[in-house]
């Protein structure tokens, strides 16, 4: 099943470049009906299923680790001066706490060798 997905993006006719289709959550709820055989609408909640219980351990503050894709985490920003490059005058930056991903090495090695094809 590691490429069952492929197909939900269309190819880009060997073009090189990376703005390509974006994969929807459509895109997902659609391989799934055709993959795994539930319905359409059972598909689409089985998709907003997974992305919500994602994003609520993100907003609890918990790693979304899946494995051979990457790990999503939240992390704290402090407080920082800033500065407005255009004159220069100094702004303060809130704090803040923003989503970051860091892509298994698996990834990085898809992602990579796609860059030879």
């Amino acid at each position: 099943m590691r490429n069952s997905f492929a197909h939900a993006a269309p190819k880009h006719g060997g073009r090189k470049s990376m703005a390509g289709k974006t994969l929807t959550r459509m895109d997902l709820s659609e391989a799934v009906f055709r993959e795994v055989g539930l319905s359409r609408n059972e598909s689409s909640q089985l998709v907003e299923r997974v992305l919500d219980l994602m994003s609520d351990a993100l907003v609890a503050g918990e790693q979304v680790k899946i494995s051979s894709f990457g790990t999503f985490s939240v992390r704290a920003k402090t407080a920082r001066v800033g500065r407005n490059p255009k004159t220069g005058e100094e702004v303060p930056i809130s704090p803040r706490r923003v989503l970051t991903f860091r892509p298994s090495h698996l990834m990085k090695d898809r992602v990579a060798a796609g860059n030879r094809d």
